[in-house]
């Protein structure tokens, strides 16, 4: 790393940085961005977990969880449940499923899911 790349750095915003360490995270996956992923077809594509939270929909248990690959966001919805064994906070995994738009939001819900080994693991 050069020194116009040591301050180029730091001049990023921590989105930036964020977005940064994903993309090269889940670059050696080869799998679908989450910015290309298109709706309404069945695809495999990987992302860390940024938020989750417990809502129920229309009375029913459900687990949100935001996943984002540094491209894009995509929340999973569980439904039925009230936790998702081995879900938590910056894990890591891939998801199978079909997307669709919930308002500006593009959601899956129930995906297949395949955790990833931690960083560094």
């Amino acid at each position: 790393m050069g020194l116009r790349d040591f301050f180029t750095r730091d001049s990023l915003s921590k989105e930036e940085l964020v977005a940064e360490r994903l993309c090269e995270r889940f670059e050696d996956l080869n799998m679908l961005s989450l910015a290309d992923m298109p709706l309404r077809q069945r695809v495999d594509v990987c992302g860390e977990i940024r938020r989750m939270s417990v809502k129920p929909r229309a009375g029913i248990p459900a687990v949100e969880v935001e996943i984002s690959d540094g491209t894009g966001e995509l929340t999973l919805v569980f439904y039925g449940r009230g936790h998702v064994p081995g879900i938590g906070h910056h894990r890591a995994l891939t998801v199978s499923g079909v997307a669709f738009r919930e308002g500006s939001r593009r959601v899956m819900l129930n995906p297949a899911y395949r955790l990833l080994p931690r960083e560094g693991q």
